[in-house]
């Protein structure tokens, strides 16, 4: 037995563990971080959000240089890629933001575990390190950040070489010629945006009859026109029933999802399975503490993340809600903030999303869908990127800018964004709606010009239809 005593231990280093954990030490908690990989930094940080982040940036200066830079005057003869350089870039840019998570642990005095976590009592926690070991250290508290992992669909066996799932996505060593993407939401048009850059024949598949299903439908409309533009294929309302592989390639099984029309096949080189996420939580002795998870495999938790076991919280993709490493973060800081005597608040009506395409997508708030599901009364503003001048000077004119705003009080509902930086362009979003803003306090703002964010004042504008430039 350990003499280790803990206030908090944290089972996961991933952005809402190694999060909390700096938080919690920065109010004077005595913290523990379990993880059972060497570096820290979880899915998101090494084989999800970052590493993906750097190919799709790679992949769109590969794909400048090959079409778009003689249109600003710049030849470029010979272009060519080097795969390995830039899978090697990527790892390099990994390695050093996890060094710079341990750093941080260190610099805050959090004692890391590296191993396997499992809860064997109410306050008690075994680490088992990779050669077998095992010792057991008393906390006080208990924070599940244990993440999520892939799903895949009956009868599809993932071997991370030919049917892949976002993690052998970005290591594959070849471009392949044809790619079958299973699933249209946020990674599988990530990671086939990277691929169809590079040079593959990328066809999505998707069950229902829309791609992104929780976006905006107007800015999925317009994402996947886009897409479709670039180059990639969409097969829509169809379900993979059956993945062979041979020698020669793969070759899927489809049929339509209303079971209406005929069943075709589909040949590919690599298949990426990418039909959603599932909470990570096997082996963490949750049954024997009394630790309650719902038909999904979601840890059930109370409004202050507490499970049904009093001293053991849950935060991030283990427990419902959006799966995103930002999210992870602010429960974590709120889980520490709590257990410091504070009283912390996550806004869940304000949590950005983004996928990370050219041009990329980016929301917060509610969707046109929800508020009529609602029945709720809103105005619509919108403002394209065609008359934004900043997005034509940087010849990036595909999107818009929609905010949807309360008829009666103004107050911001909901801003979707289409085209270049929508990511950072959010935020502005964001924080208007954290401040309960109405479109009126944004369309009074004054922005900085030429901007691309003269599109959010524009939209915000036209909710009373003054927009200037269109």
């Amino acid at each position: 037995m350990s003499e280790q005593n803990f206030d908090v231990v944290i089972i996961g280093g991933g952005p809402g563990g190694y999060v909390a954990a700096i938080r919690g030490a920065q109010l004077g908690l005595k913290v523990a971080c379990i993880d059972k990989r060497k570096t820290l930094g979880g899915t998101c940080l090494n084989v999800g959000c970052i590493p993906s982040k750097a190919l799709l940036n790679s992949s769109e200066k590969f794909e400048e240089a090959s079409h778009h830079l003689e249109a600003h005057g710049v030849k470029v003869k010979g272009v060519s890629l080097d795969l390995k350089a830039m899978m090697a870039n990527k790892e390099k840019i990994v390695d050093d933001l996890t060094k710079g998570i341990d750093f941080l642990l260190k610099k805050n005095k959090v004692t890391r575990y590296t191993g396997t976590g499992k809860i064997t009592g109410a306050n008690q926690v075994s680490i088992t390190d990779d050669k077998g070991k095992t010792e057991s250290i008393s906390t006080k508290n208990i924070v599940i950040a244990t993440g999520s992992i892939p799903t895949s669909l009956p009868g599809i066996d993932i071997d991370e070489k030919k049917i892949v799932s976002s993690t052998g996505a970005l290591s594959l060593p070849t471009v392949p010629k044809r790619m079958v993407v299973i699933g249209a939401g946020y990674i599988g048009l990530e990671m086939g945006s990277v691929w169809q850059r590079l040079g593959a024949q990328v066809t999505v598949v998707e069950f229902l009859d829309r791609i992104t299903p929780t976006m905006d439908q107007e800015c999925a409309k317009s994402l996947q026109k886009v897409l479709s533009k670039q180059g990639m294929s969409f097969k829509l309302g169809t379900k993979v029933t059956k993945v062979d592989s041979s020698k020669s390639g793969l070759k899927l099984s489809l049929e339509p999802a209303d079971g209406k029309g005929k069943n075709e096949t589909l040949e590919a080189d690599v298949v990426l399975v990418s039909t959603g996420r599932r909470p990570f939580t096997d082996g963490l002795g949750l049954e024997e503490v009394g630790v309650q998870t719902d038909d999904r495999g979601f840890v059930q938790v109370n409004e202050h993340y507490q499970t049904t076991a009093p001293s053991v919280f849950a935060i991030g993709d283990a427990i419902p809600g959006p799966m995103l490493a930002h999210k992870a973060e602010e429960e974590g800081v709120a889980v520490m903030e709590m257990l410091s005597g504070q009283h912390p608040h996550v806004n869940y009506n304000v949590i950005p999303g983004v996928i990370y395409t050219h041009p990329e997508v980016a929301s917060v708030g509610k969707t046109e869908e929800e508020l009529k599901a609602e029945g709720a009364t809103y105005s619509v503003g919108k403002f394209p990127l065609m008359a934004n001048s900043r997005a034509r000077a940087m010849g990036s004119t595909d999107g818009f800018v929609k905010i949807l705003a309360d008829k009666e009080t103004d107050y911001v509902l909901g801003v979707h964004i289409i085209g270049p930086e929508a990511g950072n362009m959010i935020a502005e979003a964001a924080v208007a709606m954290e401040f309960r803003a109405s479109s009126e306090d944004i369309a009074r703002t004054c922005h900085a010009h030429p901007t691309l964010n003269e599109a959010i004042k524009e939209a915000a504008l036209d909710v009373a239809n003054r927009a200037i430039h269109i």
